[in-house]
């Protein structure tokens, strides 16, 4: 269960840096394919709806039962992840308006875009500190059991899926390195 949520952690950090090297074209002041990153953030949201989302319930829940204590991690972690969502969802509201060739501010968005990098990065970099030794420590076998039978499919059939609906994107992943 726990190899699981480490590749998909593994997984989100590549499509992490994907959009952060077309940061990176936007910084140097190039504009990057935007149908890509919209491909990617739209990926991302399905993502954190479909998959986060509904595990963080089935954790916090769990951990309150087990460790009550755990409530201001959990806390806090559900509160990040709002707020990385929130930022998330308004990156997608502004790549709406570039690919309609409305008037964005290109170092505005580039800025908003490297917030959200760094801010969902911390996210990932908490769960693994703060909620997996949690889990680690206070979930026995039927719980872990419960958990991956809960989980989607895994991150291999999504990028099974990724290649076929968006061959581009699964051709930026292919090249993105394994985060250590």
């Amino acid at each position: 269960m726990l190899t699981q949520l480490r590749l998909d952690h593994a997984n989100m950090a590549r499509m992490l840096h994907v959009l952060q090297l077309k940061q990176k074209t936007l910084a140097a002041g190039e504009r990057p394919n935007f149908q890509l990153v919209r491909e990617v953030v739209d990926y991302i949201l399905d993502y954190m709806e479909g998959f986060t989302l509904p595990l963080e319930r089935l954790l916090s829940e769990r951990l309150k039962e087990v460790a009550p204590e755990s409530a201001e991690v959990t806390g806090r972690l559900s509160s990040d992840y709002k707020a990385v969502k929130a930022r998330l969802m308004r990156l997608s509201g502004d790549i709406d308006m570039i690919l309609m060739d409305a008037v964005i501010p290109m170092d505005r968005f580039a800025d908003d875009l490297k917030a959200y990098l760094d801010a969902h990065r911390a996210y990932l970099r908490d769960e693994r500190e703060l909620l997996f030794p949690l889990i680690r420590g206070h979930f026995n076998d039927d719980d872990l059991d419960r958990l991956a039978q809960a989980l989607p499919e895994g991150a291999t059939a999504e990028l099974e899926r990724l290649q076929e609906a968006y061959p581009e994107l699964y051709a930026e992943l292919r090249e993105a390195p394994l985060p250590a």
